[in-house]
């Protein structure tokens, strides 16, 4: 029998045997707890444990189970919460009370609860890999769709009726090519850090939608594409990712919560729990899957979370959703790659993290696309995550090994944060190269104006940005008032466009039309004061109107359904700086 020979907080070693491969998933000592294989040599093999060691001791038996970590994929996921292996937590409560026991043995789905399932198959059905051969309705919004594993193909001999199965009762049968019958359930397990294979990826030309000004217009994000959230304590990465999960338009939303403390866990619970989804007018919870692997759980499960959950994403991608995944954050399950690294005496790079830090965020962020499915179904998986650079400082590893596997940063920024200023994103240092993918959804399905209005946004808060460090040296007053009117209109957009009250009905969530909108009516604001300004009227008179207040307030005072009100801003907008030249023309007779 093997036999632990030695221990170093989640690392275990193994003396003198051949009988584990690489990634076997292992039993680990008289508990029986989870472990990894990710060492072997002729003299010892090096175990990776996923659960808390303390009390294991040397001689203790270890056990191969001849399979890869996996994923059991099925009915019962959405609307589950899960720790980082995969192992449902309400169902551990039951059993240990508040705290996870060493070594539960937990099924990860429930066995015994029925799901009323309709086939889609029939006796002598050719099925292929990925083939849909049940449905099943796995919350009030979320279709199941059974599929044929990946690995896997042939007739069908048998297939059930209609009717009421748990997960592993088999509802059909497959023979092969070379006359092996294969039972089919309502679930399969898939290796968590194998990819889930594809038959194509496709063009990200579609934007997930978020109903947040400063990433729906000025940084978008493509429904398959990968962003970066990284910021330092208190900046808001955590509420930005809420904010996202809530309204953004992907199916279903995948959070896990990498090292994070309890307490916020416990606040996406609640929160999630008790919002409707506007959509669908149900609990969001229906469709949403929560994996908890927080700060006080074991180390070295936060690196299998974030693996779990990547593949229950793109296990839903294939039936033909589009998910939105949250991992708050890449730095602590980062932090968790050093500390084994350092136990298992690796040479360390920059920072002390491992040098395969840039290939293992590769890895993770590389799994996101827009696909068509075996089924032909098209799907995406979108990752969004969280990096929680010490001091704000963005030159630190973690931040800039993940700069170069994504295509958008939403850069937080501290002041902002202090200011109030939410979504905390400085437009400055943030980018997205997402907008040239996106021109032609925008051109047709919001206006053909939409990314000129942009472009012209983006460049005044550039030319903002200019004028405010001539202005940090000799003062606002000796500008001209043509870069005054520059300053005035920016300070518009920083307030009354790209910052957000997530707790008013109108402005938490804003449809891309009323964006549109918005955008056109400041620029209205600009190029009308421009106009009178090179005519002669002073740029303070215009000031005084208080025209400039009213736009700003314009994303309270215009409600979401009514975008009739903008004429009459633009109206109004016309009309009072009209009466502003004539007071000024009078007062010059």
């Amino acid at each position: 029998m093997n036999t632990v020979f030695s221990i170093n907080g989640p690392v275990v070693k193994v003396k003198d045997t051949s009988d584990f491969f690489m990634m076997e998933m292992v039993y680990v000592g008289t508990r029986r707890l989870i472990g990894e294989v990710i060492g072997v040599n002729s003299e010892e093999t090096t175990i990776q444990v996923y659960e808390v060691t303390t009390g294991l001791a040397p001689g203790e038996p270890v056990v191969g189970t001849g399979a890869p970590v996996s994923a059991v994929l099925g009915p019962g996921i959405i609307s589950n919460i899960f720790d980082g292996i995969e192992r449902p937590l309400k169902k551990i409560e039951e059993l240990s009370g508040a705290y996870v026991s060493e070594g539960a043995n937990v099924d990860c789905l429930d066995g015994e609860k029925k799901w009323q399932v309709t086939l889609k198959v029939k006796k002598g059905d050719v099925l292929r890999a990925g083939s849909i051969y049940a449905v099943c309705p796995e919350t009030p919004v979320i279709e199941h769709r059974c599929m044929v594993p990946p690995n896997m193909s042939g007739e069908v001999v048998f297939a059930a009726e209609d009717g009421e199965y748990r997960v592993n009762d088999v509802v059909c049968r497959i023979k092969d090519s070379e006359g092996a019958e294969h039972e089919l359930t309502l679930c399969h397990k898939w290796p968590i850090k194998q990819p889930r294979p594809y038959n194509k990826k496709l063009s990200i030309d579609r934007p997930l939608i978020t109903g947040q000004r400063v990433i729906d217009t000025i940084l978008p994000i493509a429904k398959g594409g990968t962003a970066a959230v990284p910021g330092g304590f208190g900046t808001g990465k955590t509420m930005t990712q809420h904010q996202l999960a809530k309204w953004c338009d992907a199916d279903i939303i995948v959070y896990i919560g990498c090292g994070e403390r309890g307490n916020e866990m416990t606040q996406v619970l609640e929160e999630f729990s008790g919002l409707i989804d506007p959509k669908t007018n149900r609990p969001l919870t229906d469709r949403t899957v929560l994996i908890a692997n927080t700060s006080n759980m074991p180390v070295a499960a936060r690196e299998a979370s974030i693996y779990t959950g990547i593949t229950i994403a793109e296990y839903y991608r294939d039936m033909g959703y589009h998910i939105a995944i949250m991992a708050d954050s890449t730095s602590r399950w980062a932090e968790a790659l050093r500390e084994i690294s350092g136990r298992l005496e690796e040479m360390p790079a920059e920072e002390g993290f491992p040098a395969y830090l840039p290939s293992r965020l590769a890895e993770f962020y590389e799994r996101a696309g827009y696909v068509q499915s075996l089924c032909e179904a098209e799907g995406s998986v979108t990752i969004i995550g969280a990096v929680s650079p010490q001091g704000s400082d963005f030159s630190e590893p973690v931040t800039q090994n993940t700069k170069r596997f994504v295509r958008c940063f939403w850069a937080l920024d501290k002041s902002l944060a202090y200011a109030r200023h939410y979504p905390a994103i400085n437009w400055n240092d943030s980018y997205s190269e997402y907008s040239d993918d996106l021109a032609e959804y925008f051109y047709k399905n919001v206006d053909r104006d939409f990314l000129p209005c942009r472009q012209r946004i983006t460049s005044m808060l550039s030319e903002e940005n200019k004028l405010m460090e001539i202005v940090k040296l000799i003062g606002a007053d000796v500008l001209p008032d043509d870069q005054k009117l520059v300053i005035e209109t920016a300070r518009v957009i920083r307030v009354g466009f790209l910052q957000q009250n997530a707790y008013h009905k109108d402005d938490t969530y804003v449809p891309m039309d009323k964006q549109f909108r918005m955008m056109k009516t400041i620029l209205n604001l600009y190029d009308r004061s421009r106009e009178a300004v090179e005519k002669g009227l002073p740029f303070n008179n215009i000031i005084a109107t208080g025209i400039f207040e009213k736009v700003i307030k314009m994303k309270y005072d215009i409600p979401n359904d009514k975008p009739k009100m903008f004429i009459d801003l633009d109206v109004e907008i016309e009309q009072t700086i009209k009466k502003a030249e004539k007071a000024h023309a009078k007062e010059g007779r």
